[in-house]
């Protein structure tokens, strides 16, 4: 008998102590939020280990919790919560299940002095793009984290990762600042935890976090900082219509809306201009818009409210934390109209004289304009989308400069004919001028065409004087060439010089002062592996 009460008493205290075990999270999304902003509703994710049947309250006096929402899959809590009257705290979160309790403090910050002024970037302003990895390579030590799927670098292989960092690209800054450039805007920085293939960041496996292998939070937002002190502005890249396999949310999806397809892969056709398309079935734009753009990059529900707000409290986030200048949204036409307009306008509200240039890869100006703000092509629709990509001026600058034509067919008649159509245009000062970028062939194809500098010269003069924003990919101004053709590895090489084992001067602020057409020519000629300068 004695060992029966002695069974029964260790069963009740192992029991007791299982109940009286905090539950495990996993994530707090966004880890903090700050006092003061126009909207005062904040949506916190909470995903944890069978969380949902949790009573949720709030130790605060001054935050109201309006709202707990829970989602089919058990491991997560949506909560919603009022800081119209809230100050600058920490206060706590708790979860209770019984005699289970879990407290998780969460900050409220201070704004920063004029943070909702932040100034964007505009017509007087030159973007550089830049591919973080594959421009420099600051700290060769993150080359490879501990724990992250893709455990390699191969700058041998176009399709792997070569290293570059935040810190490369700023050791680089005044080298960019004496370009004459006044901006620059990078391919997506958030981490991008995949097995493969992820190098260009567009596989966002954490949208809160920078990539280990870039840097962390605190780096990028130092980044922003020296930037700024070089007088330059920065554009982050930023991807709603899809996220990376990867991603916590699709391989535990809070619920099966999270996602389009319900989480099943479904290939987009690629039709955007369905979005637009008087005659297109409904069935038509379901494949273009709700379709994935490959099996390993799910595709975001923007339709289901929480998706939404989660993704438009991220950017603002960035803002807000990094003090970034603005945003160029990837594949902008492939996600939900309407729910893409509620994100411009929400983040437009928090900061007026912020920009965000929407990728708007279409064939005739026409169907880009449509995606402009106050279109009156969309009426009675409005995409609150203030900057569009120029894709089809990007085509006409490309035959231009090669066309030798005295009649009125081709050449420079081309560009003038083109731009005698903006009248299509809104705000044709607010269009994203560019003669390539990391997805298109490079303005030179092949090593031939540096023979023909006055091609680079008449086009580069054209592009930062006609109307719009002027961006210059990153190598242009030393003729690097690559023709897509050939695959996107090779529009993405290896900026020379950015890496310790090229001696190369071509990242050098004192070379960008030397002579230029010696230098476009002879940088040309710079190895991209383990040999010097030719």
């Amino acid at each position: 008998m004695k060992r029966v009460y002695l069974f029964i008493t260790i069963v009740l205290l192992f029991t007791f102590s299982q109940s009286a075990q905090a539950a495990v999270i996993h994530k707090v999304a966004p880890s903090f939020w700050w006092a003061g902003m126009k909207n005062p509703e904040l949506q916190i994710l909470l995903y944890g280990d069978n969380i949902s049947t949790s009573d949720v309250y709030i130790s605060s006096k001054d935050i109201v919790l309006k709202e707990v929402v829970k989602q089919e899959n058990p491991n997560y809590l949506l909560l919603y919560i009022d800081l119209s009257e809230a100050t600058p705290q920490t206060f706590n979160i708790q979860l209770k299940q019984g005699k289970k309790q879990t407290t998780i403090p969460y900050e409220i910050k201070q704004r920063e002095q004029g943070a909702a002024n932040r100034e964007g970037f505009n017509s007087g302003d030159v973007l550089y793009l830049i591919m973080p990895d594959r421009f420099a390579n600051g700290i060769p030590a993150n080359d490879l984290v501990p724990g992250m799927l893709e455990a390699k670098v191969d700058r041998n292989n176009s399709f792997a990762r070569h290293g570059g960092d935040l810190k490369g690209i700023e050791n680089h800054l005044d080298y960019i600042e004496d370009l004459g450039v006044t901006a620059i805007w990078l391919n997506p920085i958030q981490e991008n935890d995949m097995q493969e293939g992820s190098y260009h960041g567009y596989a966002i496996t954490d949208y809160y976090q920078v990539d280990r292998r870039f840097g962390t939070n605190e780096d990028f937002k130092q980044f922003v900082d020296r930037t700024h002190a070089k007088g330059l502005k920065v554009v982050m890249d930023m991807i709603f219509n899809h996220c990376g396999s990867e991603n916590y949310l699709f391989k535990d999806m809070p619920s099966k809306d999270w996602f389009n397809f319900k989480g099943e892969y479904v290939q987009t056709t690629f039709q955007t201009v369905t979005q637009s398309d008087n005659y297109a079935t409904e069935y038509a734009k379901k494949l273009a818009i709700d379709g994935w753009f490959t099996q390993v990059m799910p595709d975001l529900n923007q339709r289901n409210r929480h998706v939404e707000t989660y993704l438009t409290q991220n950017s603002i986030w960035w803002i807000e934390y990094a003090g970034i200048n603005g945003i160029r949204q990837d594949t902008h036409p492939y996600a939900d109209f309407e729910g893409m307009a509620d994100w411009c306008k929400a983040v437009n509200a928090e900061y007026p004289n912020f920009n965000i240039v929407g990728e708007t890869w279409l064939g005739s100006n026409v169907l880009i304009s449509y995606w402009q703000k106050d279109s009156k092509l969309a009426y009675p629709r409005n995409s609150y989308l203030p900057t569009v990509m120029d894709f089809p001026l990007m085509g006409e600058m490309n035959r231009a400069f090669d066309e030798e034509t005295t009649d009125w067919n081709g050449g420079l008649f081309r560009l003038y004919e083109y731009l005698s159509q903006d009248v299509v245009y809104t705000d044709p000062m607010n269009l994203l001028t560019f003669l390539d970028n990391h997805d298109t062939s490079r303005f030179y194809h092949s090593d031939a065409d540096t023979k023909n500098l006055n091609r680079y010269k008449q086009a580069m003069a054209f592009l930062l004087t006609t109307r719009g924003i002027p961006q210059i990919y990153y190598g242009t101004e030393i003729l690097m060439a690559a023709d897509k053709a050939d695959g996107d590895g090779s529009l993405r090489a290896d900026f020379p010089g950015g890496w310790q084992v090229i001696r190369s001067i071509a990242l050098t602020a004192s070379s960008v002062r030397q002579n230029k057409t010696k230098r476009l020519r002879t940088c040309r000629n710079c190895f991209n592996g383990e040999k010097g300068m030719k």
